[in-house]
């Protein structure tokens, strides 16, 4: 296929394949919200054991993502994302019949060991599928659409599972798919690596991953946990590892990652704007679930159900993104996405405890609309900005930014709505209320029916009011982050780039089946 010719059906047939995997992996993150309760009971997992069935698989998720985006780069994006489904499907039956904690921390870890080959491969096969720009931006958009609807029906999908099977069916359900996959991705899927690709940087690999995973970890126990050394050592640590992987990439003959990449400012630029993203939309997840059944009263399945109502919004927001991106330059569809979403914080800092559904779901819808926009467009110019060969590198690093900014999100905005909750609570108030609106919420339940409701009342005010600050913070980043977007990115559209040769065009035996 030329640089110039077009998709055809076989390539957007093969992008319905591509979304498999990628629905599954990015449900993963969620599907677990309900099914722990039932877990707990069944393989008696203590409150630690419970963090890290939750944890573990963003943990080697997060830290495998470049050493499996440079891997898919050297051994072919197909042939990983075959492997990936072979273990993320052996994995999912493992998880669903695991009798106790520990094996089922073994398998969450090998759930994340799939996703991270998975993620990167997806992306990176739609850069290498779709030449054409216009086609790659609709392509990149369905990819953002799907990855975000996966996030969503998660805790819909799970808490519906739950209610008519047994726990381990939240895990099964990726079995049949990825069996699915692994029959029509070699009749597809079109099999693509760098030609030059050279040999694997086992110490590049070492070092991201020493690199990444205790700054991850630090951050998520500093939002947990408050400050304490360990966690700050860890993330000194993490950096320390991040600076002797970043001079590895400098002398190694064959690098993980091509450093020249990120002087590209559609690439580095993008990689801002994603990882902040990323950061507001996490944080707001936080206290969005908590409103919506702590003050609002609602079940955890209502919840999640009233959750998916922005999607009627968001469904369409990555097509208008690149819509509107072929029209005007894309810098300022970014920016003006950005400042959408901001305005969705700014109903958010109207909100109040006896504030109506619907204002609370228009400001999400906002949001989540303004940062679907921004994804989808940072995604087709990060992809599009460096050569194919490079992709699943490319991609890689893109989604070690997002768990960055994940992370980032509870911990910062996290943060700010504990110290502004606190802040609004009397100071006569008893300690157990001071930790949180669950924390008052389980106290209030060992107390007089009278004395119950005046700490509920006073604790979800005091939560609402920490709702809004977080609001007023994330809508200043994001107007910042605007304007900064929108200065870095303007003019600086990715220039068609020189298609490697495809194993397939080289070997007929690697053609797909007809």
């Amino acid at each position: 296929m030329g640089s110039t010719e077009r998709a055809g059906r076989k390539e957007w047939i093969a992008l319905g394949v591509l979304a498999l995997p990628l629905l599954l992996v990015s449900m993963d993150v969620s599907v677990l919200y309900f099914a722990v309760p039932y877990i707990s009971a069944d393989l008696g997992v203590s409150a630690t054991e419970q963090l890290w069935i939750f944890d573990i698989y963003g943990f080697v998720l997060a830290g495998l993502l470049i050493t499996m985006g440079s891997l898919g780069d050297r051994i072919g994006r197909r042939r990983l994302l075959i492997f990936g489904a072979v273990a993320f499907g052996l994995a999912s039956v493992a998880a669903a019949y695991a009798q106790s904690p520990e094996q089922l921390i073994a398998a969450r870890a090998v759930l994340g060991i799939g996703g991270a080959t998975l993620m990167p491969s997806t992306l990176a096969l739609i850069r290498n599928m779709f030449h054409d720009a216009e086609q790659r931006a609709k392509a990149i958009a369905f990819w953002s659409a799907v990855m975000m609807g996966g996030i969503s029906l998660g805790p819909v999908l799970g808490g519906f599972l739950l209610e008519h099977f047994w726990w381990g069916s939240v895990f099964l359900i990726n079995t049949p798919a990825m069996l699915l996959l692994l029959v029509l991705a070699p009749m597809l899927l079109p099999e693509f690596k760098a030609p030059t690709g050279g040999r694997f940087d086992l110490i590049g690999s070492v070092l991201s991953l020493a690199a990444v995973l205790p700054v991850i970890w630090g951050i998520k126990e500093l939002a947990a946990n408050g400050a304490s050394a360990l966690p700050v050592v860890a993330i000194v640590a993490g950096l320390m590892f991040g600076v002797m992987f970043v001079q590895r990439q400098r002398t190694a003959a064959y690098p993980m990652i091509e450093l020249g990449m990120f002087r590209n400012l559609a690439f580095s630029g993008s990689l801002v704007a994603n990882t902040v993203g990323t950061l507001a939309l996490v944080g707001n997840a936080v206290f969005m679930t908590q409103y919506l059944q702590l003050v609002h009263g609602l079940s955890p399945f209502k919840a999640a159900l009233w959750s998916l109502a922005p999607s009627v919004v968001v469904g369409g927001a990555a097509p208008l993104a690149a819509s509107l991106a072929r029209r005007i330059d894309r810098a300022y569809v970014i920016g003006g996405a950005l400042v959408l979403a901001a305005s969705g914080f700014g109903v958010l800092t109207q909100v109040r405890v006896d504030s109506s559904l619907a204002v609370v779901l228009t400001g999400a819808a906002l949001l989540a609309a303004g940062l679907v926009m921004v994804m989808s467009l940072v995604t087709e110019a990060i992809v599009g900005s460096v050569a194919p060969e490079r992709a699943g590198s490319a991609s890689a690093v893109m989604e070690t930014c997002s768990e960055f900014g994940g992370a980032l999100g509870i911990a910062v905005l996290g943060s700010i709505g504990t110290a502004a909750y606190r802040s609004d609570l009397p100071s006569a108030v008893a300690a157990p209320v001071r930790e949180g609106l669950p924390a008052a919420t389980a106290a209030a339940t060992h107390l007089p029916a009278q004395v119950a409701e005046t700490v509920l009342a006073t604790a979800r005010h005091a939560f609402t009011h920490s709702m809004n600050a977080v609001a007023v913070v994330g809508c200043v980043l994001l107007l910042v982050t605007a304007v900064v977007a929108t200065t870095t990115l303007r003019g600086t559209a990715a220039s068609p780039e020189p298609v490697p040769v495809s194993e397939e065009e080289d070997d007929p035996a690697l053609h797909p089946v007809a």
